[in-house]
């Protein structure tokens, strides 16, 4: 191919993605060590997890049941019969040289999964969703005085690397979807959508530290090879050399990886050179990629089966295992039920905790009232501030008292937004005391009677404007009797009494 003719190749990207999932469980997946965190590293470990010669595992129940309901949510396959295998290869956290996994009898299989991504409705395929144990974890350090995160850094400017341990043998779910995806945008509204799916299901922690890897395989074909459907035959996929980029740890960081290396991928194949098929790492400090090794193949791995676990079988348990209303079904609920918008429901269910907040708030206040407080007030001071709505949880019975202090009329809208919701976030005072301190009592009766006549009479002009038929007149005249009453009268009820007293 001549540099011009490789130059003008129009080229579509192909992505395939590997997400490790820790499943939340109180236990590791074949022993009786603590899930927990612990501050001191290589404290929660025992000869199973460590892999000490006699050591035998035991299969933790709460984690088959876990990816049983992961299976349901997909759509998946679940099989009569399922097994585990061992798969085979050294690096410092695998503390056994081999990592107890599935096979060739994943226990989901053919799922598929949709979600939304600029407006459009999009569904990748699950090729299979696995059982396995989670390697330890491992910090890249450089030499310095620093403290040991500050001297913490990417593999290639690493001069030692220390193991832990404690992650090791934490239940995972490996999810491997089809190579469906088209653009990294596409990747990090899947990731999105995944994520919020399996914390409905209860079954994954998104606070925890590595609870959610992927693992993304890249490569670029010719466009002529797409289908218009967007299908790619398989031969076309395998003459494609494609590089699977490790251990990216961040929704944000999945499109910023895969940007980097679609653009790289592109640039060699459009100067006519060839795409090395290896293994790359992801430096999110410089926003690139980075060659690591070789790919590996399957049959580096020597899988073979796991003598020690005897074949699981859950055709008849798993018709007992039910799982919760998913977030799709919950913001159709939403809507149909409290005549909510699409965009309030869908922020209303962007997490469980939102969801289960409102609905408990709903139960005893007007639901567009609550909608307003939860889906645009909190959630948006909560945005500004960086914050998620787990930062506060201790403190939802406050949010709760603030919103009924607004349903009952004892503070205006405005007051509890600006001042006291804001107070909250920020000096961590409880609304009551805040209202009380800055004297935000709504002003009714005389008081307001009284500021609304003076407005009127301090302001010829406005009134002349409104009887002229000026609109915005009265909007003025509001804010003016806002003003005087330090904006705790209830703006209706000011709008109402001007109208009467100009009217009159």
């Amino acid at each position: 191919m001549t540099a011009q003719a490789a130059e003008s190749r129009d080229l579509t990207v192909v992505i395939g993605l590997e997400v490790h999932v820790q499943i939340e469980t109180d236990t590791k997946i074949f022993c009786g060590c603590s899930t927990d965190g612990a501050e001191e590293p290589n404290t929660r470990t025992c000869p199973v997890c460590l892999g000490l010669p006699g050591a035998l595992p035991v299969l933790n129940e709460g984690a088959v049941e876990a990816a049983v309901k992961v299976g349901k949510a997909i759509d998946a396959d679940i099989p009569e019969e399922t097994t585990f295998h061992r798969k085979n290869y050294y690096y410092p956290d695998l503390p056994k040289n081999f990592q107890i996994t599935q096979y060739d009898a994943p226990i989901c299989q053919d799922g598929a999964l949709e979600f939304s991504h600029e407006s459009d409705s999009r569904t990748v395929g699950i090729r299979r969703a696995h059982l396995e144990e989670d390697p330890g974890s491992i910090k890249h350090v450089r030499e310095g005085t620093e403290s040991l995160e500050a001297r913490t850094c990417s593999i290639d400017r690493a001069d030692y690397t220390l193991v832990d341990y404690n992650r090791a043998g934490t239940p995972l779910m490996e999810i491997v979807t089809r190579p469906d995806f088209r653009d990294p945008a596409e990747v990090r509204a899947f990731l999105e959508k995944l994520e919020e799916v399996l914390e409905y299901l209860g079954v994954f922690d998104p606070t925890r530290d590595g609870s959610l890897r992927i693992d993304a395989n890249l490569s670029l074909v010719d466009s002529d090879d797409v289908d218009d459907d967007g299908a790619i035959d398989e031969s076309v996929l395998e003459d494609a050399n494609r590089t699977e980029v490790k251990n990216i740890s961040s929704h944000k960081g999945a499109e910023q990886a895969l940007s980097f290396e679609a653009s790289r991928q592109k640039k060699l194949l459009q100067s006519g050179r060839e795409v090395q098929q290896e293994t790359r790492h992801f430096n999110e400090t410089h926003g690139n990629t980075v060659g690591m090794r070789s790919k590996e193949e399957e049959k580096d791995y020597r899988y073979f089966r796991e003598a020690d676990l005897p074949p699981l079988q859950v055709s008849d348990w798993k018709q007992s295992i039910d799982i919760p209303e998913l977030p799709d079904a919950r913001r159709d609920r939403f809507g149909e039920e409290y005549g909510l918008s699409e965009e309030a429901a869908s922020k209303l269910t962007s997490t469980k905790q939102v969801a289960d907040f409102y609905e408990e708030l709903a139960a005893e206040y007007d639901a567009d009232l609550v909608a307003t407080w939860v889906a645009d007030n909190l959630l948006g001071e909560l945005n500004y501030r960086d914050m998620a709505i787990t930062d506060i949880e201790g403190r939802l019975d406050e949010v709760a008292t603030l919103v009924g202090m607004v349903a009952d009329d004892d503070i205006t809208a405005k007051n509890a937004r600006e001042t006291v919701l804001r107070g909250m976030l920020d000096e961590g005072d409880d609304p009551e005391t805040i209202a009380d301190r800055e004297d935000l009592g709504k002003t009714s009766g005389d008081a307001v009677q009284s500021a609304v006549e003076a407005a009127i009479e301090e302001n010829p002009d406005a009134v002349s404007d409104f009887h002229d038929g000026d609109g915005g007149a009265i909007n003025f005249l509001v804010g003016q009797v806002m003003q005087k009453t330090g904006g705790s009268a209830d703006p209706g009820e000011v709008n109402g009494l001007l109208r009467e007293e100009l009217e009159g």
